[in-house]
């Protein structure tokens, strides 16, 4: 094999490391992305009398208008 043969076969396998090696960082990046699946509210489906006794971390919602349901939601976090 020639010096040119074998610049070409050396630059031929690390295009394809680099290529492998980007394929799996990319793979990883997507994999950390994800949000935890299934978070549930903690206050979520409660009835007004136990939504009102997590004082600290509920709120009992009673809409003005429509028809919607009153319930229980979780309080805002504040920033800061």
């Amino acid at each position: 094999m020639s010096t040119k043969g074998r610049l070409w076969a050396g630059m031929s396998a690390a295009a394809t490391v680099v290529a492998l090696l980007s394929l799996g960082f990319d793979a990883s990046a997507q994999d950390i992305k994800k949000k935890p699946a299934g978070a549930v509210s903690a206050c979520k489906g409660l009835d007004e009398k136990a939504c009102k006794s997590k004082a600290g971390n509920c709120l009992w919602i009673v809409p003005k208008k429509g028809k919607q349901k009153p319930y229980c939601r979780l309080k805002a976090r504040k920033k800061g």
